[in-house]
């Protein structure tokens, strides 16, 4: 029998910070200290700035006390399929997804052996983690910030959309989603702030420093650091 893993969702301003309260966590789930973890830099490449992201977060975990933590080299399609680059993701205890440009970290690990390396190691108990757009492609839609365009993602949680960096820019977005997908969740997440499921694959804690602000069926519920909701994900 399978043991479905965890789902990180982060809502921007990574590796700073009260994000260390869900990262944290993470790191505990992983298995500890010694767990794999591995950072993907992908979202930061169109502007050449996937090198300087990816050593921030290998820095940052050090920093939280994990010893075995890598910046993986996947920054395109062609680097998505490398046996290498997938060999490393499937012996992967935390996978983190860094913020960026959501549209064409979509685009690179879209139907990709990279992404179904991902799908097999959290279907056997890791943890897939994504801050800001990393955490926007996880779910069945996102809304491209360059082009405003709504965009079919990887669906990991199911019949949602984040709202990365709610509490500066992103609940600007809210009225325009609330039409173009009336009949899915809205999830807003504030910077400093990420959402786990637990045990419960629809039970979700807050950590961190803001509040978690869910749009569905008409109304809009917050949650603020250490409360459970639920939610419904693949």
């Amino acid at each position: 029998m399978t043991n479905i893993g965890y789902i990180l969702l982060e809502g921007g301003a990574e590796f700073n910070g009260k994000m260390s309260d869900p990262d944290r966590q993470a790191i505990c789930l992983a298995g500890g200290p010694d767990a794999r973890i591995t950072i993907i830099p992908a979202a930061a490449a169109p502007d050449n700035n996937h090198q300087r992201a990816g050593q921030n977060g290998v820095r940052w975990f050090h920093r939280l006390g994990a010893t075995n933590v890598t910046a993986l080299p996947l920054i395109d399609r062609a680097s998505a399929k490398d046996p290498e680059v997938v060999r490393i993701l499937s012996e992967s205890c935390l996978i983190y997804l860094l913020g960026g440009f959501p549209h064409y970290l979509n685009q690179v690990l879209s139907n990709s052996a990279g992404w179904r390396a991902m799908l097999g190691t959290y279907r056997t108990g890791s943890i897939i983690a994504g801050s800001s757009a990393g955490a926007m492609v996880l779910c069945d839609y996102f809304c491209d910030p360059v082009s405003g365009e709504v965009i079919r993602g990887l669906g990991l949680v199911v019949g949602a959309c984040v709202i990365p960096h709610h509490d500066t820019f992103g609940q600007d977005w809210v009225p325009r989603l609330r039409q173009q997908l009336p009949n899915i969740t809205l999830i807003g997440i504030d910077e400093q702030t990420g959402m786990l499921n637990e045990c419960s694959q629809n039970r979700w804690r807050i950590y961190g420093k803001g509040s978690v602000t869910l749009y569905r069926d008409g109304k809009i519920d917050h949650y603020g650091p250490g409360q459970v909701f639920a939610l419904n994900m693949a």
